[in-house]
């Protein structure tokens, strides 16, 4: 017996966008919670600054490692 995929079964196109939609939100989400851990451990001591630029920065940076576990995990590489 062939097995099917999610798009395959049909009219699911939704439910898989919805999928898509929760793991950005996750990724967004925990992105957000490690640059400000970052963040309130750069400025501990008052004397340095965090910018806008670094504050992108290191959420770029965190959300494509949520992304290369996510895929890692969901991809079946770990």
């Amino acid at each position: 017996m062939k097995s099917l995929t999610l798009l395959e079964v049909g009219n699911l196109g939704g439910l898989f966008a919805m999928i898509i939609i929760i793991f950005l939100v996750v990724a967004l989400f925990i992105s957000f919670i490690i640059t400000m851990i970052v963040k309130v451990s750069y400025e501990w001591k008052g004397d340095k600054k965090f910018s806008r630029k670094q504050f992108i920065q290191t959420m770029l940076i965190s959300l494509l490692l949520c992304g290369l576990i996510s895929g890692a995990i969901c991809g079946g590489g770990l």
